[in-house]
């Protein structure tokens, strides 16, 4: 399928994040090719895991209408008022701060204007920023702002407290999308491609389920009572770095097609895949989800139980309750809020909070941690956990996994319930 990046102009969908277009820094052909031999020659920021996948979103257009990493006035208005502070987009809503770090001495080493290019860990040259600022910043303040603790054992805390000690901002240009593009050929879709899908499909509302798990059966459960609100559903998968325990794209993405091919009705639903570590910032990154999901042409976002949570750091519904505090012009990607999901033994079917009778002892609650857990400890799924054929992929993944080198899986605060 051929896409474009043309503006359509009779398309349905919400339009980008503060733009009427996206806004991709990604160059190609000749661009590409003078920026790689300029990039050659210039000093060097190593980028963390987390930083590359922003970049690569910034390079997309996943993170219009950003045009770089942050600077200091714009890193204060999102840690503290989740709003953007300079230029353009002064007062824009934005949740998470976007933001590069250095060691001080390559900070010190750069001035205003000067370009430096951006590389990977394995040496992959990945753009080009051109220097705006160098500035340091409080850790301990974002970390509580956007992650609500300062505990180093939260994963999204140990990234801020892992960077280095002095951020640099600047415009980018962005000269790869990494291994994303041929390692998952089927779904790795920019927001271009996405929209282009879901305009060829004429649809109007569409619904983002974010997911960095296989899906079990709530998570099916909410993808089908949003495919009954909207057109249809956008399966959209994490594909960058998550925390030891959890399941690799490769697996989970063959997992969520054959839950789809089996279980859903055709052409309702589209499986794709995104590039961002996940920062388990719990309700913070529920918006940053919307906000980018508006990019892809959503405009709606699932949110259920312990959206983008970990451990015990939030309560099971503090991503939707955070979705009240934003502004009614701030952000056109709505949430569809839905409960406790579960399946009944007295019902015989999956149920909510909301429409079962029963009582909770008739309840099997089901979360990804749980599924993984029995998983990991070669227990036994009952059958209402997830689908056969899912159980299938996944018992095969962790029998390929001595039992003395599967990651230790803890039932933790929603997930303990």
């Amino acid at each position: 399928m051929t896409f474009t990046t043309t503006p359509n102009q009779t398309s349905k969908l919400v339009p980008p994040h503060g733009s009427k277009d996206l806004k991709p820094l990604l160059l190609k052909g000749e661009a590409r090719h003078h920026a790689l031999k300029l990039a050659s020659t210039l000093p060097t920021i190593t980028l963390s895991s987390r930083e590359r996948g922003d970049l690569i979103m910034l390079g997309i257009g996943g993170f219009t209408p950003l045009n770089g990493f942050m600077n200091q006035a714009d890193w204060q208005g999102v840690v503290d008022d989740m709003r953007l502070q300079s230029g353009d987009n002064a007062g824009l809503f934005w949740p998470i701060p976007i933001t590069l770090s250095a060691p001080k001495a390559t900070a010190d080493s750069l001035s205003q204007g000067d370009k430096v290019a951006l590389v990977a860990k394995d040496g992959e040259i990945m753009g080009i920023l051109t220097v705006e600022e160098s500035y340091t910043i409080d850790k301990a303040h974002e970390c509580q702002q956007v992650f609500t603790t300062t505990d180093s054992e939260h994963p999204g805390v140990q990234q801020v407290l892992n960077q280095g000690e002095v951020n640099i901002a600047g415009s980018v240009e962005v000269l790869s999308e990494g291994e994303f593009p041929t390692l998952y050929p089927e779904i790795y879709k920019t927001p271009a491609e996405t929209r282009a899908i879901l305009d060829a499909k004429g649809w109007k509302t569409v619904a983002a389920f974010q997911t960095r798990n296989p899906m079990h059966r709530s998570h099916e459960y909410l993808a089908k009572i949003a495919i009954e609100i909207c057109d249809g559903v956008l399966i959209h998968s994490l594909l960058g770095a998550l925390k030891p325990g959890d399941i690799p794209a490769e697996v989970r993405q063959e997992a969520i097609k054959t839950l789809i091919d089996n279980y859903f009705k055709q052409d309702t639903v589209i499986q794709a895949g995104y590039p961002l570590d996940m920062r388990y910032a719990g309700p913070r990154e529920a918006l940053l989800h919307a906000v980018f999901r508006q990019n892809y042409g959503c405009s709606h976002l699932i949110v259920g139980r312990d959206h983008a949570g970990v451990g015990d750091y939030y309560g099971a519904f503090d991503a939707q309750t955070i979705f009240e505090y934003v502004g009614k012009d701030d952000l056109i990607t709505q949430p569809l809020k839905i409960g406790w999901t579960f399946w009944c033994n007295a019902c015989s079917a999956m149920a909510s909070d909301k429409t079962c009778p029963h009582d909770a002892s008739e309840h099997v609650k089901v979360s990804g941690t749980k599924l993984r857990k029995a998983l990991s400890e070669d227990l036994e799924v009952p059958d209402n956990f997830s689908r056969p054929e899912v159980l299938e992929i996944l018992r095969n993944y962790y029998g390929s996994i001595a039992r003395e080198e599967r990651a230790e899986i803890k039932l933790t605060g929603a997930s303990a319930v």
